[in-house]
């Protein structure tokens, strides 16, 4: 107020009002302690939530190995034929449920069967001529004993004519027995000897009969053996004219219909077999420092959302992924660019995972392996080898 302004009754009775309008700022300090106290509480709810996740990753997070490029696998058994033919009846369909030895397909099997006929025929011919073998073989070993008999015979009137040649020997030389005599004796001896050598010839030529034949017989058999293995191989091929199951599975793309022609080594379906499902995790080469077999492994699957299953871990694959490719990267030629590799991890499904039903091959997964179950290896056995 200026000096010259003079105090009238009017303003001073406006002066306690204006005096009394700076009332108002009291209502700040309340709003601001709200706002730090919103603040405080955020900053401790987001304190707390840091501390809970650091707490998880310190005890638990850090001894975790994580990936979700995994998927369920299974062992595949591809069916296929090992003869030709053309398809005369399909037993199943895909997607059935199959035993082990059920009859998958069936081939005309009207070429295989006229094959085994032919086959068991010439069998047969073979051991007819073994059967007309040895009964040579029975004749000329008669014949051997007969000629051992002339032989004995010949021997026997040698000795004779070796015993009269002597005593008119001894005669003429006592001038009792005439010259003529003692040529008649030396003829007999001579014709007695050669009687001998004869039968000795005919007990050989009738024993190398026998050996002739035997060797024949053993000819004739191995020539029976080699038929009676075709036999067997066109019992063998008409047999897998008929395409079984392997194991019990499920049959999985079956192609065929009846009069196809199949060849042999053709994919004609796929089996699934009963309980061969298991996951491969792809892991990173860095993650594998404390992986190994046994260690338990929690998986989510995409097809199961909200269930989680505890596996464990059944074999790490002797080498990355890469190496088994169709074209390995060839890493000396070019330039060179560093990639991390992944190694396929095998895991081992439990039995609630598979009594669900519903895994089929090539689902995703989520994988955490807890490298603190691994199994570690006996110090005192290191020490022993």
């Amino acid at each position: 107020m200026s000096r010259h302004e003079r105090i009238t009754p009017e303003t001073a009775a406006a002066e306690p009002q204006a005096a009394e309008t700076p009332a108002s700022p009291p209502e700040a300090p309340a709003g601001r302690s709200r706002k730090r106290l919103v603040a405080v509480a955020t900053a401790a709810l987001l304190l707390a939530v840091a501390g809970w996740f650091g707490y998880g990753y310190w005890t638990t997070g850090r001894f975790l190995e994580t990936t979700d490029d995994a998927y369920v696998t299974a062992d595949v058994t591809l069916v296929s034929s090992r003869v030709q033919g053309y398809v005369a009846s399909v037993e199943v369909g895909s997607n059935d449920h199959v035993s082990a030895g059920d009859v998958l397909v069936r081939l005309d099997d009207g070429d295989y069967r006229n094959a085994l006929a032919t086959a068991e025929s010439r069998v047969a011919s073979a051991g007819e001529t073994l059967a007309r073998i040895d009964a040579q073989i029975n004749a000329a070993t008669a014949g051997v004993r007969q000629a051992e008999a002339s032989l004995d015979m010949a021997r026997a009137q040698q000795r004779t004519a070796d015993t009269d040649f002597e005593r008119v020997r001894q005669l003429a030389a006592d001038n009792v027995a005439s010259q003529a005599q003692l040529d008649t004796a030396t003829e007999a001896q001579d014709v007695a000897r050669a009687g001998v050598a004869s039968a000795e010839a005919a007990v050989a030529s009738a024993e190398a009969q026998v050996a002739v034949l035997r060797a024949e017989r053993a000819e004739a058999e191995g020539q029976r053996d080699e038929l009676r293995l075709a036999a067997e191989q066109a019992q063998r091929d008409l047999d897998l004219t008929v395409l079984r199951a392997a194991s019990d599975g499920i049959v999985a793309n079956m192609t065929l219909e009846p009069g196809d022609l199949v060849a042999p080594g053709a994919r004609l379906a796929a089996l699934i077999p009963d309980g061969s499902l298991y996951i491969e995790a792809n892991l990173k080469e860095t993650q594998l420092a404390g992986v190994g077999p046994g260690a338990s492994v929690e998986f989510t699957l995409d097809a199961l959302p909200g269930q989680t299953f505890e596996g464990e871990v059944a074999s790490i694959s002797p080498a990355t992924g890469a190496v088994f490719s169709l074209l390995p990267a060839d890493n000396a030629t070019g330039n060179f660019t560093k990639i991390v590799q992944r190694v396929p991890v095998r895991i081992a499904l439990p039995e609630d995972a598979l009594a669900t039903g519903q895994l089929r091959a090539g689902l995703s997964a989520e994988i955490a392996i807890d490298i603190r179950t691994t199994p570690q290896p006996d110090a005192t056995r290191i020490a022993a080898e």
